[in-house]
């Protein structure tokens, strides 16, 4: 309703300012071409005003509707016609965070609550309304410890603790900082989610808290699982975070030092929006500690570190087609116990440099999130990243993707 009122408004104006520069090109030819300028538009409407009245009249009508409908707006969408009136949309190269819970509707402290950003980070699940240093309406759930794939979880009034926490925050009009209340029990939270490459999860959302609180919360939700983001298949490098300076970082430092075994440690705090960021870096190359100090510049293709002109690595070899072997026992010392346990030299490094040597071997994997996944090896993506294939206990298996610079340990369960 809103946006028919605003785009009504504005035709109604067009429409009388063409019928005016009509009818001042009916009084002289200098009138019709001094009219398309504000200072003599005004004028012309003085001077004739009997001619112009009913042109002047429609444009000005046109301007209630226009209001109408843009305090509609603002009473439910105040963030959108902030935009609107700080003209950031004439910026093609400003960054914008895409709507992901255009499925999830309620109300928080008795308002409308319509987040536009969600992300499971962490082991916070966060859904936020308004883009400044305050959000506007805010609702965070400690989930804790969160496993890599799907995730479900169910809390009804009567659990005990430990559940999970809920906060919830919201800005008045007149409140430079937010109010927040803290649920640790009594309320009713439904998650079903199932994840989305590359870095998703989406699925059922439904929390309500108890009656006084009046808030309320459910649909469809799509959370971002890491601050990356991506258009289509390719990695957005131009997005502002952190995540993805670690990324380019990463990458540089593979190509400099021609292997994958990389993994950044830290890198020191950058504010956003930036252009260009000077960083100390801590890594770890082939199992050695080292430190960078870098510069990165945000250029047309996104952030990238300067003087960075090495080559791209090699796409890793494919596993060696093998025909079937013999069936004959293998041989055994005394004992029968085989002569190569390769769990006594396994490491990361090696996994690496040699994935193919341990393809379909059982191992588990802990991530610095925590996180931990046990399944076959199953080889090294195109991203360099590991594969590892966990059959569920129904129908059905789930494929874990991991960072090497993530993962703290990785254990070997078989020879």
């Amino acid at each position: 309703m809103d946006a028919l009122l605003i785009l009504g408004g504005l035709l109604l104006i067009f429409a009388g300012a063409v019928w005016l520069v009509v009818l001042a090109f009916g009084t002289s030819l200098l009138w019709g071409v001094g009219v398309m300028l504000p200072p003599i538009t005004l004028a012309y409407v003085v001077r004739h005003w009997h001619t112009a009245r009913k042109a002047a009249g429609l444009s000005a009508l046109g301007f209630i509707p226009l209001v109408v409908g843009l305090s509609l707006l603002a009473n439910h969408d105040p963030d959108r016609v902030a935009a609107i009136f700080s003209l950031e949309w004439l910026n093609a190269g400003a960054q914008v965070e895409q709507p992901l819970l255009a499925e999830l509707k309620g109300e928080l402290d008795g308002r409308p609550f319509n987040p536009r950003v969600g992300r499971l980070i962490n082991g916070v699940l966060t859904l936020r309304e308004g883009d400044d240093l305050f959000a506007r309406q805010e609702v965070n759930i400690s989930l804790g410890s969160v496993a890599s794939g799907a995730l479900r979880v169910d809390v009804l009034p009567q659990d005990p603790a430990p559940i999970p926490e809920v906060e919830i925050s919201w800005l008045g009009l007149d409140q430079e900082l937010p109010e927040a209340r803290r649920i640790r029990k009594g309320y009713t939270l439904h998650l079903d989610l199932l994840p989305v490459p590359p870095n998703k999860l989406a699925g059922d959302f439904h929390l309500v808290l108890p009656a006084h609180y009046q808030t309320t919360l459910s649909g469809r939700v799509e959370l971002y699982t890491d601050e990356l983001r991506y258009r289509g298949d390719q990695l957005d490098l131009s997005h502002d975070s952190a995540d993805t300076l670690r990324y380019v970082i990463r990458d540089y430092l593979q190509r400099r030092f021609k292997t994958r075994a990389v993994e950044v440690e830290s890198v020191s705090t950058v504010s956003f929006p930036a252009q260009e960021a000077a960083v100390a870096v801590k890594a770890k190359v082939d199992g050695a500690p080292a430190q960078f100090d870098l510069d990165l510049r945000k250029q047309d293709a996104g952030w990238a570190v300067e003087l960075d002109d090495y080559a791209a690595l090699p796409p890793p070899a494919p596993p060696v087609a093998t025909t079937a072997p013999e069936k004959t026992k293998p041989s055994q010392p005394q004992g029968g116990v085989s002569r190569v346990d390769r769990r006594q030299r396994f490491s990361l490094a090696r996994l690496l440099r040699e994935p193919e040597k341990y393809e379909r071997l059982l191992m588990r994997a802990q991530t610095k999130r925590g996180n931990v996944a046990q399944g076959r090896f199953i080889g090294i993506d195109r991203e360099g990243n590991l594969s590892i294939e966990h059959f569920l206990k129904g129908a059905g298996q789930a494929t874990y993707n991991l960072v090497p610079s993530d993962i703290v340990r990785l254990e070997l369960l078989e020879p």
